[in-house]
């Protein structure tokens, strides 16, 4: 059975350890080999402490948020610990965790959910308030996890924004970045990092705009057939 997720025990410590690797979906259509209930019935196998281990693009916005009220709801601690990538839905499920831990090389990426609709205006203005509202369900978890402001958790996500740890740390999305003693954690954001897809497309159209010719001076149509009288003359 293919699943998103994997359970193994580290023998040293017993403690559980979750992976979460590749697209998040729901994978078993008629089967339905791979559910949410599967999920929690791995997840409420056993007690204690669980570490969950993401390197995620994303995907399904309800399985992630199945899981992430999952890991809200276990009563245990839940260290998250990204090693790659937490981008969308995947970023979502990260904001779950007691603790959150990230490599000093990994990403993390939040933007706008995504849908394909199709149909007439009244179609598409239903598709564009359900995306409004998976949004705002969105901006729920990532507002509880790091203390930010709705509108700016809002402005983050129409810009597409990746992140490397020093700024997840900055911005509240993650609390401690690996392999790090905790007296070395960077206080400043001196050399964090954003990448906003906007920001890039907007810089981009800045320096086209100002390599562009000045308009020349154009002339009036009666000011032609004034001149083309005199020539007449």
């Amino acid at each position: 059975m293919k699943k998103f997720w994997n359970w193994v025990r580290d023998e040293t410590t017993q403690e559980r350890i979750l992976h979460l690797e590749g697209a998040i979906a729901q994978e078993s259509w008629f089967g339905d080999d791979v559910t949410p209930a599967a999920f929690k019935d791995e997840l409420q196998s056993d007690d204690g402490p669980i570490t969950v281990w993401i390197n995620s693009p994303g995907g399904d916005c309800v399985a992630a948020a199945q899981i992430y009220n999952m890991l809200m709801d276990y009563p245990a601690d839940v260290t998250v610990v990204i090693d790659g990538i937490a981008a969308s839905a995947a970023s979502v499920i990260a904001m779950a965790g007691t603790t959150v831990r990230m490599s000093p090389v990994s990403l993390m990426m939040i933007h706008n959910p995504l849908t394909v609709a199709m149909g007439d205006s009244e179609e598409m203005h239903r598709a564009i308030q359900m995306l409004d509202e998976v949004k705002e369900s969105i901006i729920n978890a990532y507002e509880i996890k790091t203390g930010m402001s709705r509108t700016k958790l809002a402005h983050l996500m129409d810009a597409e924004t990746w992140m490397n740890a020093r700024k997840a740390l900055e911005l509240g999305f993650c609390d401690e970045i690996m392999y790090q003693p905790k007296a070395a954690q960077p206080e400043s954001p001196e050399d964090s990092f954003t990448f906003s897809r906007r920001a890039v497309t907007n810089c981009l159209l800045d320096k086209l705009i100002a390599r562009m010719p000045a308009p020349k001076p154009t002339v009036k149509v009666s000011d032609l057939e004034k001149r083309l009288a005199l020539l007449k003359h």
